[in-house]
């Protein structure tokens, strides 16, 4: 096996003997028990970075990548990110280390915007980064025309959940696929087995309680996209659980949608198994210690999985983990679906590792038995009690004082003024937070000159009346030679043998290497002085640090490719306005969630329906009720597809409906192979031309809009794509969360899943209560994934009459609980303002008036 990987390194070079052997991280081999198949490649560590810092960290503890963003275009907006001198330095530093390094473009991209994608595009491929990792679709067409031969990889935020999305993905050319993190471990190797590409997955970090890709409620709240990396964290936030109208009284249980963090260094033996090429940290806005911390353990569970050890941590080991950063571990949805287990709802914020509960407090200090150890620096805070009025404190422990007989319980005291120690009660949990001892080891592991090495293959050789000549290669692909000044003469008492050679060229202290393997060819018994050994030495580590540092000769287009790109899809639009038809109305498609909406809606003036309806078994009766008024109708997907969910799509084709509306990669797939006519929906996130033009290219009828989009990216989007591409929703509750979580399950039944919950969504009418008061619709779909949907119905009423001005004429309105009479009225006011019958300032005042929260401008506000 050796002998293959070396014969890579030295490809075309020639045989040498092998004097040393080793493998390296990466190197395919058969795990046990593979006998007879191909050999597995032992997965990558991919460790997160938000500063050069945090590349340190993550270098020096064990990566064989870092992902970082710039400081446009990247889903983690806050961190500190990297652009220009900062990024060429740091591919240099990864590379010279051996590390590859992944640049996140991961967020949807505007109209506006393409042309500076575009130059961003070539400065990453200029400056040698090795891979993009990419969110928006039509983003790849652009980056396989001005870079084709930079990497791309399928982000997360893609919401790819089945092998239809890796499908889609490998077909925009995409080299491997950031799977989302709720699915299981049996489904990761369902999806890995049948793909094409790698995968890759998360096993440590924060957990968004929506899909990636699907979260639209900072957007909605507060126009702080979860797409643009302006994630306002509204899923930690406190929620009331409305039951018919009723209060649930859950106790201190509050923080309804906030998941413990994934930790999933026990499972690292089984995601080796299914094949997993890549195994993520989640963590760009962390600290470089907490880099450093779940970095270096990561990589011991690698290393001991793949030479076939047990993983198994220590509890000290885990609480190191726990300190760093945690909300309480879980194994996420890896394990399967246990809606107990992923949210604990008694807290939302970091709090490290439990230390005990208060038995007593004193005038000075405070009695406890502590499960672990605390000593005199430590962070520590007492839990807050919203309902008793009593708030969280935190600060320093001062002084620990053993009680006693009991090692593990103790006298606390603090510095004074640091606590109100009149505002502490016994029972009250206590958290240690934070271990200044452990966060000083962990900033030793990356301060200073990197301990990091690259191993090198070297040959030699020595022979009588030649210059001496030096090769080396490193396991990463750089190559470096030296050559002496002068012949080499026959030695008079001691000739050059492996020995000499091995002695000094092995002393590469102070350099970013060590020595792995030594070919040597002596013929003529030579005199090869040190010193000459010495200096080529130092010239061919030289020249391997500038191989590392210049990027990869890699293609790029000599002149822009927007223009090429767009240019069809713009002659297109202008053709399209020159032969629209004078005083064509606008079709006003109505979405509907009950039957008897549709009645109302098409006595009100709908040209078209939509049903999304929680149990698909009411499709027929959807399609039954159009076809009875003479309307054509569209039956919607589920907004995820999972692996077992495939066959869902040919029993929404049977319903009889005139088409889809598709909200998945699986849909794509079985709509283009069974011929059916469909509508991409908002969940494909098309936010600009070139995604647009991707889904018409795969046979969409229409493309609706991002909801991401406000009202001057969406008419930069009407007026650089076909108007008839285009599909606009102008009233909706905007679905805010998308989660495989089921509120009604993990708080609503003793069950822990579909199979023993009893669907209590069947039954009963839930809201989720915010801190001001709102309660949003929450709903679940036919997988049991649920939605919780804005209270306060959004509007593009101010906006209508410029929409229908610059050519868009397919409009839909979507309706929640409405009863009939309310969809009657608000189609009424949307269709009469539509044929001029009212402006958009009366809609807006009428709309508000007839809706409980009023009615809001959401994402479309132009802030």
């Amino acid at each position: 096996m050796r002998r293959g990987r070396r014969a890579d390194r030295w490809a075309g070079v020639g045989e040498l003997s092998v004097a040393a052997t080793g493998i390296e991280a990466g190197v395919a081999i058969a795990a046990e028990g593979d006998e007879g198949r191909p050999g597995r490649v032992k997965p990558e560590l991919l460790a997160p970075a938000g500063d050069r810092d945090c590349v340190r960290a993550a270098v020096a503890n064990g990566a064989d990548a870092v992902y970082f963003g710039l400081k446009r275009h990247n889903a983690r907006i806050r961190a500190a990110n990297f652009d220009g001198l900062d990024l060429t330095e740091t591919m240099a530093y990864l590379h010279r280390h051996g590390v590859r390094g992944h640049v996140t473009l991961n967020t949807l991209i505007f109209p506006s915007e393409l042309a500076d994608v575009e130059a961003t595009i070539r400065e990453l491929n200029d400056a040698g980064v090795d891979a993009v990792i990419v969110q928006d679709l039509g983003l790849t067409r652009l980056i396989r025309a001005v870079a084709p031969e930079l990497e791309i990889h399928g982000s997360t935020q893609m919401s790819i959940t089945s092998e239809e999305g890796v499908r889609l993905a490998a077909e925009l050319g995409c080299s491997r696929v950031i799977l989302a993190r709720e699915l299981s471990l049996d489904e990761v190797r369902r999806v890995q087995a049948e793909s094409a590409i790698p995968v890759e997955v998360f096993v440590h970090g924060a957990l968004c309680v929506a899909y990636s890709g699907q979260c639209l409620t900072s957007e909605a709240l507060g126009g702080r996209s979860a797409n643009r990396g302006e994630c306002a964290q509204a899923c930690r936030m406190p929620y009331q659980i409305v039951c018919d109208g009723e209060d649930v009284d859950l106790g201190k249980t509050q923080y309804l949608l906030s998941p413990q963090d994934l930790a999933a260094y026990d499972l690292i033996p089984d995601l080796i198994r299914a094949g997993v090429a890549s195994l993520k940290i989640e963590g760009r806005l962390k600290a470089p210690e907490y880099v450093a911390n779940i970095t270096r353990h990561y990589r011991r569970a690698i290393d001991e999985a793949w030479e076939g050890r047990e993983v198994a941590f220590t509890p000290r080991e885990v609480e190191e983990m726990e300190m760093s950063f945690s909300r309480g571990f879980s194994h996420g949805f890896l394990d399967g679906t246990d809606h107990k287990i992923l949210v604990r709802g008694d807290y939302a914020k970091k709090r490290g590792v439990l230390l005990g509960r208060v038995e007593g407090v004193g005038r000075v200090g405070v009695r406890m038995t502590v499960a672990t150890g605390v000593k005199p620096g430590d962070g520590l805070v007492f839990d807050g009690d919203d309902e008793f009025g009593v708030p969280e404190q935190g600060g320093r422990v001062y002084e620990v004082i053993p009680v006693a007989g009991d090692p593990s319980r103790v006298e606390l005291r603090f510095g004074r003024g640091d606590f109100d120690l009149a505002r502490l009660h016994p029972g009250q949990r206590a958290w240690k937070t934070d271990d200044p001892e452990l966060t000083a080891k962990l900033r030793r592991s990356f301060e200073g000159p990197s301990n990091r090495l690259v191993g090198i293959d070297v040959r030699v050789r020595a022979a009588v009346g030649e210059p001496l000549r030096i090769e080396a290669a490193t396991a990463t692909g750089h190559v470096a030679k030296a050559l002496g000044d002068a012949p080499l003469a026959p030695a008079q008492s001691r000739p050059a043998d492996e020995a000499l050679l091995r002695e000094q060229l092995g002393r590469l202290g102070g350099t970013s290497y060590r020595l792995d393997a030594l070919a040597t060819e002596i013929e003529g018994g030579p005199m090869v002085p040190k010193s000459v050994l010495n200096q080529l030495r130092r010239e061919l580590t030289a020249g391997l640090d500038a191989a590392a540092d210049a990027p990869p000769v890699r293609p790029t287009a000599p002149e822009a490719v927007l223009p090429t790109l767009l240019g069809p899809i713009r002659a297109e639009a202008d053709r399209g306005r020159r032969e629209r038809v004078a005083g064509e109305a606008p079709h006003l498609a109505v979405l509907c969630r009950r039957t008897d909406q549709i009645e109302a809606a098409a006595a009100a003036g709908a040209t078209a329906i939509y049903a999304d309806y929680q149990d698909i078994k009411g499709y027929k009766d959807a399609v039954a009720e159009a076809r009875r008024l003479g309307l054509s109708i569209h039956v919607a997907s589920p907004r995820i597809e999972k692996p077992a969910e495939r066959n869902l799509f040919k029993a929404l084709a049977k319903s009889g409906a005139d088409g889809l509306l598709v909200r998945n990669a699986g849909g794509l797939a079985f709509c283009a192979g069974a011929g059916v006519p469909f509508v991409a929906d908002f969940s494909l996130n098309a936010a600009n031309p070139l995604t647009v033009a991707l889904f018409r290219d795969r046979g969409a009828e229409r493309v609706t809009a991002s909801y991401d989009l406000d009202a001057g990216q969406l008419f930069d989007l009407v007026d650089a794509t076909p108007p008839d591409w285009l599909e606009v929703v102008i009233h909706q509750q905007i679905p805010m969360f998308h989660m495989e979580h089921c509120v009604y399950c993990a708080f609503l039944s003793p069950g822990t899943d579909h199979t023993n919950c009893g669907r209590p969504c069947d039954d009963h009418d839930v809201k989720l209560r915010d801190r001001v008061g709102k309660e949003h619709p929450l709903k679940a779909d036919v997988g049991c994934r649920n939605t919780l949907f804005n209270a306060v119905p959004q509007t593009a009423a101010e906006f209508l009459p410029k929409l229908i001005a610059r050519g868009v004429r397919h409009l839909r309105i979507e309706f929640l609980d409405d009863a009939p009479e309310a969809v009657a009225r608000t189609v009424t006011l949307y269709r009469e303002t539509a044929a001029g019958l009212r402006d958009g300032k009366t809609l807006w005042r009428e709309l508000k008036a007839s809706n409980q929260y009023g009615v809001t401008r959401g994402p479309l506000a132009v802030l």
